[in-house]
């Protein structure tokens, strides 16, 4: 008997077949690749890594910092703990639950107790005990029974693949969410890199604005020595404190958004205090790695992180649908226990003690009201949602590289162009000053070309910023590609 039913239990567990739809990687929506025509490498395989990128020492320990205690990616870690837990409870259905226990009982009867009917030995007519209890005639008695019993309760026997559909769809989630924790990284990564290049940038615009005050202080006390000398006008005078109040005006608004900025970093961060910032680094002193790929093909962004979280989520939503095709057929499940019984602790395991027990259980659906129809309905339409959402997030990942392939095609151009401005501001104010002190001109041209020198050099620094944002740009949409061995799963 016991040969039958292992033999059948074995070929019904051989039989099993999976009713997931065969997966088949949608097309990706975008063209093959992005250049913009810039000569350089082209990315074919791992992206970058951010140290590799992002070389300053003082950004790197930011970096280092906000990856060790920004909360946000504390939450994003934890959510591939509970995922990975998820996957371990899912998977545990698809084994047997074996279980072992051990009981003892002790019973007392009176002189008349006639229990029988409830499995307890019967006392007979001369006050022995039928059963191994002792007794006699006409007094009470104890029983003591010991047992030991081991079984496997309702295990499923996965005929059409449920349980493995069900295995699947977790693992895949759990896939999903540590992709999602990547893409966590990379983000924040990119977010103190961000931080970090607005901050030097402002405290050079609030440099600019200092200086354009102490300047203007200089200026204003030689027009009131040009006036009370009679030379100058009280009109001159006035125009100098307008633009000393200006630049006061600005150097206030800058100064305050420094301190945002600081705010700012020390959130991503995730410490009370930042570590020591140079205040004197300007936006060009950053160390950043300027030579970046040239070419991307849309091949590559299938191993982004985020692309990678969309795919294992379709593959999920793939693997649900199987279970729910799963449910229109019989389930079953057995039930076997086995163990030994007996009213002395010392023959427990003797022979003659042991007893099974075997129950087969199959369950066949036969009305639901709907309800199967309605759970694959919906297990197809959030597969639907996932194919979207995977498409899109390529179509996102290719703009993200085609946008700053775009900026980097001509940032070249508008640094030299800004750099040409602000030389030819520096001379052009030069010379307004000289023709000034030397009487050819009023302070009128002296102060149009003060605000041509100071917008020219804001300019200045806000094309460097541009450029080093393009470098974290192209980082947040090539760092963090999969590994080799995560590749190789993108390319299946």
């Amino acid at each position: 008997m016991r040969k039958t039913i292992l033999l059948l239990a074995a070929t019904a567990l051989a039989g099993c077949v999976s009713l997931d739809p065969s997966y088949d990687r949608p097309d990706a929506p975008v063209p093959e690749a992005a250049s913009y025509g810039l000569e350089g490498p082209t990315v074919t395989d791992a992206g970058l890594g951010w140290r590799e990128v992002f070389q300053e020492p003082e950004l790197a320990a930011l970096i280092e910092a906000a990856l060790e205690n920004n909360r946000t990616l504390r939450q994003a870690a934890l959510d591939v703990e509970r995922a990975r837990a998820l996957y371990r409870i899912q998977r545990a259905d698809s084994l047997p639950n074996i279980a072992a226990s051990g009981a003892y009982s002790r019973d007392h009867y009176g002189s008349n107790a006639s229990a029988g009917a409830f499995g307890t030995p019967v006392v007979t007519g001369d006050g022995e005990t039928d059963g191994g209890g002792e007794a006699t005639g006409g007094q009470s008695f104890t029983i003591e029974r010991y047992s030991a019993t081991a079984g496997i309760s309702a295990f499923e026997l996965d005929l059409f693949g449920r349980l493995r559909s069900l295995n699947r769809q977790a693992l895949e989630a759990y896939f999903a969410t540590d992709a999602a924790r990547r893409s966590t990284e990379v983000a924040l990564v990119s977010a103190v890199a961000e931080s970090y290049l607005q901050l030097a940038a402002d405290r050079e615009l609030l440099a600019i604005a200092r200086s354009t005050v102490d300047n203007q202080a200089e200026a204003l006390d030689l027009t009131t020595r040009r006036f009370e000398g009679g030379v100058g006008t009280e009109v001159d005078r006035q125009r100098v404190l307008l633009s000393i109040e200006r630049a006061r005006i600005d150097a206030a608004a800058l100064a305050a958004q420094v301190r945002i900025d600081e705010n700012a970093l020390r959130l991503l961060v995730g410490l009370p205090q930042l570590p020591t910032v140079d205040d004197s680094a300007t936006i060009g002193d950053v160390a950043l790695r300027r030579e970046l790929p040239a070419a991307v093909p849309s091949s590559v962004l299938l191993g982004r992180p985020d692309v990678l979280a969309a795919e294992h989520r379709l593959l999920a939503s793939n693997a649900d649908i199987g279970a729910a095709r799963a449910s229109f057929f019989p389930r079953l499940s057995l039930t076997a226990t086995g163990g030994t019984s007996s009213t002395e602790l010392d023959a427990l395991f003797g022979s003659g003690t042991g007893f099974w027990s075997f129950s087969p259980q199959v369950t066949l659906p036969i009305f639901a009201g709907g309800g199967l129809r309605g759970n694959l309905g919906r297990a197809k339409a959030e597969r639907a949602q996932a194919q979207a959402a995977y498409e899109y997030a390529i179509q996102t990942a290719f703009r993200e590289v085609a946008d700053a392939l775009a900026t980097r095609a001509t940032i070249a151009d508008r640094i030299e162009a800004t750099d040409r401005l602000a030389d030819a501001a520096a001379l052009t104010l030069n010379l307004a000053e000289r023709r000034y002190e030397a009487g050819v001109e009023d302070y009128l041209s002296v102060l149009d070309a003060q605000r041509e020198d100071y917008t020219a050099r804001r300019e200045r620094v806000a094309a460097r910023l541009i450029e080093a944002g393009n470098v974290v740009a192209l980082y947040r949409a090539l760092g963090g590609l999969a590994p080799e061995e995560e590749m190789r799963l993108a390319e299946r």
